[in-house]
């Protein structure tokens, strides 16, 4: 998954991130190291903060704008 990567380019902390996510930081830590992976809601939570397509973050393409 491409969280970390996402997350460090736009200059926003595990803090902020899972503020606005209403998780903890641990969670976005283990989401990153991969410990844990985030279900589909949340899934779709990050994708939509980010702004790009779950498949994007899960790394399945390497376009990361939305098709509608």
């Amino acid at each position: 998954m491409r969280l970390k990567e996402i997350r460090r380019k736009r200059g926003i902390s595990q803090v902020k991130l899972a503020m606005e996510l209403n998780t903890t930081q641990n969670t976005i830590s283990r989401y990153e190291t991969g410990d844990r992976e985030p279900g589909i809601a949340e899934l779709i939570k990050i994708a939509d903060y980010f702004n790009v397509s779950v498949d994007y973050l899960l790394g399945r393409t390497e376009d990361p704008t939305l098709h509608k």
